[in-house]
């Protein structure tokens, strides 16, 4: 990619390779944040994922606002259209600034032909703002989800899809694990205050704190000393969960990008951990977390459903699953998964669960523990996929974490809590 100093569009670039060709946000980011200084990286990463977050908004009224959408090598220019729209309904980003900056991000994208058309669309909207956004607040398009998804949600859950939509159209909050190697959460925590930032401790995760404002993480103390993670409350919930004890084997499947095999060493530091995952290049930040927090594992790359290959007859004690799913209860922190997800991909996801859920079952000691748990909301992938391999496995116990009839724990994202995530508890009989 060319260097541009405009903002905006490599803002609409990025969306676009998202919408267009299908790549994840997280993908796409990093090597487009390279084009910008680095106090412009933040903005950038706000604007994108805020065009993503809104966007059936943002195309509800470009529809209104426009003949006909801008198709072929002028469809950069539609997305750019989205991000000066973005600026103007949902940041305070100054109202010039959004239009002056947005138009020359035609120059960068080599239309400045289209500078006029950008500015028009713009300017329209401005004078039927309110019309508009009272328009948008009565159309299905409010809920910013896919039908597809919507349908699952209100179908799985009557009670709480509202909830949950709401909160995955919110931003995330910002939740650490304090380190308890180095100091407890309330030393911690006045660190922090003294460095002029405030958070609040969870009331039952033992080692999380919510900062009352994100920051980058060079700002919190002892980061870089491996002090602090950056994990949200509910995967913390995982380690706890496991209950991981020195000297034991513990094998944690699915492991990039490490948050959950550093929690479970800080718990228990003499545990022997085999931290796996099938995407080798995600294993590179398995390693770089382990090394800022001092810690050591056994770190492989490997496919979930051929043990064999990655740790020949070895038996575990304890067995960590977080499974490959929809990720529908993170859709906060990466709200590209509603466009780049497929309803027809759940039933594809469910099979690989249970594959990989079949293969490592034999590798958990008698008497051990396994946790398989998933950062989604859908029943199919979490309390009846449980249910399925309680059927097919006689030797399996379920622990209830809840009262519940269903096994296993569903957690629903929530505003100032945790993400949405599932947990179940099994032993080995």
């Amino acid at each position: 990619m060319k260097k541009t100093t405009n903002l905006r569009s490599l803002v609409a670039i990025a969306v676009e390779r998202v919408i267009e060709q299908g790549q994840s946000l997280s993908t796409v980011l990093p090597v487009i944040q390279r084009e910008v200084a680095e106090k412009d990286a933040a903005l950038l990463q706000e604007l994108s994922y805020g065009v993503l977050r809104t966007l059936p908004q943002l195309e509800g009224i470009i529809g209104k606002l426009m003949a006909r959408p801008m198709t072929g090598k002028q469809r950069t220019i539609h997305f750019l259209i989205m991000v000066g729209l973005y600026q103007l309904i949902h940041t305070r980003i100054p109202a010039h600034a959004a239009l002056a900056e947005t138009v020359e991000g035609a120059v960068a994208l080599k239309r400045p032909q289209l500078k006029g058309v950008i500015n028009g669309v713009l300017r329209q909207f401005q004078r039927q703002q309110d019309e508009l956004l009272a328009q948008h607040e009565q159309s299905a398009q409010r809920y910013l989800h896919p039908k597809w998804l919507m349908n699952r949600l209100q179908q799985a859950w009557p009670e709480q899809w509202q909830s949950i939509i709401e909160a995955n159209n919110q931003r995330p909050p910002m939740w650490l694990r304090v380190n308890q190697q180095h100091h407890s959460r309330e030393d911690w925590l006045k660190l922090l205050q003294e460095s002029g930032k405030n958070a609040i401790a969870d009331e039952h995760a033992r080692h999380a704190v919510r900062l009352e404002t994100p920051c980058g993480v060079s700002q919190l103390p002892g980061f870089s000393e491996g002090w602090v993670t950056v994990q949200d409350l509910s995967a913390q919930r995982c380690a706890e969960f496991l209950e991981p004890q020195n000297g034991e084997s513990i094998l944690d499947l699915c492991a990039a990008p490490g948050g959950k095999t550093t929690h479970i060493l800080e718990a228990a530091p003499e545990a022997i951990v085999l931290a796996v995952d099938v995407d080798e290049k995600r294993l590179a930040r398995v390693h770089e977390n382990l090394k800022r927090l001092g810690q050591h594992a056994d770190v492989k790359a490997g496919d979930g459903r051929f043990p064999e290959q990655w740790c020949e007859a070895s038996q575990f004690d304890r067995i960590l699953l977080d499974a490959p799913c929809s990720a529908t209860g993170v859709i906060r922190r990466h709200p590209d998964i509603k466009w780049l997800r497929r309803d027809a991909d759940i039933a594809e996801l469910v099979k690989l669960q249970s594959e990989i859920f079949d293969a490592v079952w034999p590798r958990l000691k008698s008497g051990g523990t396994f946790l398989y748990a998933t950062c989604s909301v859908l029943p199919e992938e979490n309390h009846l996929q449980v249910a399925a391999f309680l059927q097919r496995h006689p030797d399996a116990q379920h622990v209830p974490l809840t009262d519940s009839a269903e096994p296993g724990l569903q957690i629903f994202p929530q505003h100032d809590s945790g993400d949405g995530f599932y947990y179940a508890k099994l032993i080995k009989r």
